[in-house]
């Protein structure tokens, strides 16, 4: 009998910028071509500290082409169902991402840990979610571990029969951590951060599942870097994308 393979069992998300072309000067430009012409390229060289206050105005009054004008890649690895809810945003972005049908995957999945609320109640549109009990965080790493590991060796069995990848691959759950490549411009993931955090600036509520919002607090936190001015005037205006 073969001996089922380990799994590796994480409750994190990783988010990595791997390249970027993004600056609040690449808004400014955009922006002034309105009125400047060729003449607008001179913005690249200027501090666009000087013009921020452009650049709420664009943010409150919701003209949000300006903000196409840059690009971000993001190399993210989380579990298979925040990738499926990360494809509900196709606007502005572009997305690959590892293929069972080309590589055998690893058994590498999720398991929630404390930090994470495990309980929901209410109604939809009026729930919240509470910590579990000690029990329910046993019974949920116990129950997932066990039912990971009989996927698993299922999906190995398949393999070894000589079944191909991608017939296999039907066995393995939503819990397997994937990697993707994610491309996007500041109004595209502004628009991706109003829908998937919780903010206490945000003008309209969401109600995201924590997963992905671990993922957008991650690239949250890199553009913040890159484009100080669009992110504070996102802030102050509400969270609401242009």
């Amino acid at each position: 009998m073969t001996t089922p393979e380990p799994l590796t069992l994480r409750s994190d998300v990783t988010v990595e910028l791997v390249k970027s072309s993004a600056s609040d000067s690449d808004v400014l430009f955009a922006a002034r071509v309105s009125t400047l012409g060729e003449q607008s390229l001179d913005e690249l060289q200027k501090d666009p500290e000087r013009s921020k206050g452009l650049i709420n105005y664009l943010v409150r009054d919701r003209h949000g082409s300006p903000f196409e004008h840059n690009s971000m890649t993001f190399l993210i690895s989380a579990p298979i169902f925040v990738f499926r809810e990360f494809m509900r945003h196709r606007v502005g972005w572009s997305y690959n991402e590892e293929s069972g049908r080309y590589r055998e995957l690893q058994p590498v999945f999720y398991v929630p840990d404390t930090s994470r609320k495990l309980v929901q109640e209410g109604r939809p549109g009026k729930y919240v979610f509470v910590e579990g009990s000690p029990g329910q965080y046993d019974a949920v790493r116990d129950t997932l571990t066990e039912s990971y590991q009989q996927a698993y060796t299922a999906y190995q069995k398949l393999l070894a029969e000589g079944v191909a990848r991608e017939v296999a691959r039907a066995a393995l759950p939503v819990g397997l951590y994937s990697s993707m490549y994610a491309t996007c411009n500041a109004r595209s993931l502004m628009h991706f951060l109003g829908l998937r955090t919780q903010h206490e600036l945000a003008k309209v509520p969401s109600f995201p599942q924590r997963e992905i919002e671990m993922v957008g607090e991650k690239m949250e936190a890199e553009w913040a870097r890159l484009m100080p001015l669009t992110y504070a005037a996102f802030n102050a205006n509400g969270r609401v994308a242009p």
